[in-house]
This record gives C-alpha cells, sequence and structure tokens, in this order.
C-alpha cells in the first residue's frame, strides 16, 4: 500500500512538473475546456431560467385553466378562426349551469382605447369579465375590491387596473377612488390588481384594465358576442372531463351535427404548458450542442498537445523505463497530465460560465438559473473528456520501446 502511494505520489509530481516546464502551452491547452465548460454553465442556465420562466408564466395563468375561442373552422386540415364570435352570453351560463366539472366561467372580450386621468393618459387594453374571472386567473386584488354580480347585471362603469396602468395614471398611488375617462365614459376606479409580470408572449400582463363584461359590451365596444370564454375545472385531474362537457354542451347548443367540425376550439393550460415545453427543449437542445461542439473541441486540443508532448519527451521516457518504470506508471503519468488539464480548466471554466450568466442576466435582463446537478455535469464532464483525449497519447508513450525511445534524439 505504502510503495502505491509512494508511486503515485512520484507520478503526480512528475505529470504537474511536465505541465508546469510550459505553462503557456498548458494554459492554451485548457482554453479549450475553460471555453467549452463555461459555454455548458452558461447555455444550461439559460435555458433552466427560460423553462423556469415560461412554467411561471403558464402557471400565473390560473389554475386548471380551459380557454374557448369562437369561430373555428378547419381548412386544408387547419384550424383557423373566422372572424366572426359563436359565444355568446347564453353560452357562458349555460356552461356553468350545465357543467358538473366546471367550477367557475367567466366571458371576456377585449377594447383598446387611450385611458385619460386628470392631464395623464395611458394607452391599454380593456379587457370585460364576469366575477369570476380573478378565481379563473388566480390574480388577486392589491387594493379596493374587485366588482360584484350587481355591477356585472346593472353595467356599471367600475374598472380595476392593472399594476402598470396604476402607476402611469397615479405615480404618487392612490388610485382607488379616482375617475378615469375610457373612450370619453367615466370609470369609477375600484381596485388595483397585483402585479402579475410578461406572458408567456412576453407581454405586460400588468397593462390592463379589467371591467364587467356587460359594461364594455354596451359603452365600448357595441359587440354582443365574446372573443373568449375563460372556465376553470373543479380540480386538475377534471379539466379533460370538464373539457368533454364544455364541448358537448357547445355543440349542442350550437345545433352542430355528428361528424361536423365545431364552431369554436379549446385549449387547456396543460396543453399550452406541454407546447411551451416543447419550444424551450428544441431551444436547450440547440444550446447544448452548441456547448458540447466546444467540449469535443477542447477534447481534442488535449489529444493534439498530448501527441506532441509524448513525441517531445521520448528520449525521457526510454529514461524512465531504462531505469525501472513500467509502462503503467508511463501510462498513469501522461493520462494524469490530461486529466489535470481537463480539470483545472474545467473548474476555471465553471467559474466563468457562472460570471457570463450573471452578465447576461444583468445586461440582457433574461432569467438565469444555475442548478448545483448543471455545475457537477459540466465539470464531470470535463474530466471524462481528459481521460477519453488522454488515454491514447498516454497509451502511445506506455508502449514505446525503451531501447527505440533511448535512442531517438
Amino acid at each position: 500500500m505504502r510503495v502505491a502511494l509512494i508511486r503515485t505520489g512520484n507520478i503526480l509530481k512528475v505529470g504537474l512538473k511536465a505541465i508546469l516546464r510550459n505553462k503557456l502551452r498548458s494554459s492554451l491547452t485548457m482554453l479549450g475546456i475553460i471555453i467549452g465548460v463555461g459555454c455548458v454553465i452558461t447555455m444550461v442556465a439559460v435555458a433552466t431560467g427560460a423553462s423556469r420562466s415560461v412554467q411561471a408564466s403558464i402557471t400565473s395563468m390560473g389554475t386548471n385553466f380551459i380557454m374557448i375561442f369562437p369561430g373555428a373552422v378547419s381548412q386544408s386540415g387547419a384550424r383557423l378562426f373566422t372572424g366572426q364570435s359563436t359565444l355568446t352570453p347564453e353560452d357562458a351560463a349555460a356552461i356553468k349551469a350545465e357543467c358538473p366539472s366546471v367550477a367557475y366561467v367567466s366571458p371576456g372580450l377585449r377594447a383598446a382605447a387611450q385611458v385619460v386621468a386628470g392631464e395623464l393618459n395611458w394607452g391599454t387594453g380593456i379587457y370585460g369579465a364576469d366575477v369570476d374571472w380573478p378565481f379563473i386567473r388566480a390574480w388577486n386584488v392589491a387594493e379596493g375590491s374587485f366588482f360584484t354580480e350587481a355591477d356585472v347585471k346593472a353595467a356599471a362603469k367600475v374598472c380595476l387596473l392593472g399594476n402598470t396602468v396604476s402607476e402611469s395614471l397615479f405615480p404618487s398611488g392612490g388610485a382607488v377612488g379616482q375617475v378615469v375617462r375610457i373612450k370619453h365614459v367615466p370609470f369609477r376606479v375600484i381596485g388595483v390588481l397585483d402585479r402579475k409580470g410578461g406572458s408567456t408572449m412576453g407581454s405586460d400582463q400588468d397593462d390592463t384594465i379589467v371591467a364587467p363584461y356587460t359594461t364594455v359590451m354596451k359603452q365600448l365596444s357595441g359587440t354582443v358576442r365574446f372573443g373568449i370564454i375563460q372556465a376553470a375545472a373543479v380540480a386538475p385531474d377534471r379539466v379533460d372531463e370538464a373539457k368533454k362537457e364544455i364541448e358537448a354542451l357547445l355543440r349542442q347548443r350550437h345545433r352542430i351535427q355528428p361528424g361536423q367540425d365545431s364552431d369554436f376550439a379549446m385549449r387547456t393550460q396543460e396543453e399550452a404548458a406541454s407546447m411551451a415545453a416543447e419550444s424551450v427543449r428544441t431551444f436547450s437542445i440547440l444550446l447544448g450542442s452548441v456547448a458540447a461542439i466546444s467540449l469535443l473541441v477542447g477534447g481534442i486540443g488535449i489529444m493534439n498537445i498530448m501527441l506532441v508532448s509524448v513525441t517531445e519527451r521520448t528520449r525521457e521516457i526510454g529514461v524512465r523505463m531504462a531505469i525501472g518504470a513500467k509502462a503503467r506508471d508511463v501510462l498513469g503519468q501522461f493520462l494524469l497530465e490530461a486529466v489535470v488539464l481537463s480539470v483545472v480548466g474545467g473548474a476555471i471554466g465553471v467559474l466563468l460560465g457562472i460570471a457570463s450568466s450573471a452578465v447576461i442576466s444583468r445586461l440582457a435582463g433574461w432569467p438565469v438559473s444555475i442548478g448545483g446537478g448543471a455545475v457537477a455535469m459540466a465539470f464531470g464532464f470535463s474530466a471524462a473528456v481528459g481521460v477519453f483525449f488522454g488515454f491514447y497519447p498516454a497509451r502511445k508513450a506506455a508502449s514505446l520501446d525503451p531501447i527505440e525511445a533511448l535512442r531517438y534524439e
């Protein structure tokens, strides 16, 4: 045991001396690994951050979310929106009354307008909703209160401001109780919504105003049909069941015969999350491929330098073998040198990747997430690269004939 430790210590000492003897060459050899590992850490951090951001955005849409879009037809195998809404207030009321798997329902429609408050104004979207809307979207009220069923029935001129609109029109606060004008119609502000942040499409969810859908219909849009009906199932495991109930009910109400395409389309929160996850997965594979190529190039660099080192030190190898060094000792020395180069390069690359991720997050505003698993994977992979690409040069050194090596000039 002691002899083995001494032999290992001697191999380590000789290997480190060989590395330090050519500092510039060793540094350039490690550069490929440093860049490769740095790329891996950075790419994984960006991809993981993007994935978590997308999932958080999907979750912020609400729980057990189902979206019903009107006017869908099939053309050449594709589902298209005709531009004509087929959803009515009666459809929304029927879904809430006759679908046992549905907990909340809120019809919705949008109108765009310039909103004026005193001397300030702000262009935004006005969303017409029902009283179930905050439960569907899991969107709390930060100040004031949400409108009531009585407000919806009376088409009351009340509204709630999104955080962005509130800060733009009332920078000093105190929006609740104030009056804003939307298309010259006065609305009393009864609440301010919690901050939601950006959506999966990058839009600002807080740049909105919410009012009773009846008020938006009568005062702002002049339409009697909806652009969307939002619903929430009673439980996550009842979403598919709720979707089937809604589809059967609407097909019956719209008198759609068996075999005919529905004149509406539905999307669930799970489907939206799945589509977003697939996009992020593709993005991650692309980034991972770039990082893997960088590591591959770094490994080839190590192999190249180690082969050059074997050629330069052929006489030294012959002397060592002539005084008793075994082939496994020579193999271990050169393999150790390759592993040390790759591991040290990997450690520096990890630090570079962490620093690069922080810079990207600060300058570009992208969400990044660095996990211990990604760091361990990159570091372990760098060591594996050293072993893989260092084995052939080490094997070549160990297989040299001592006599021929001693005669080498």
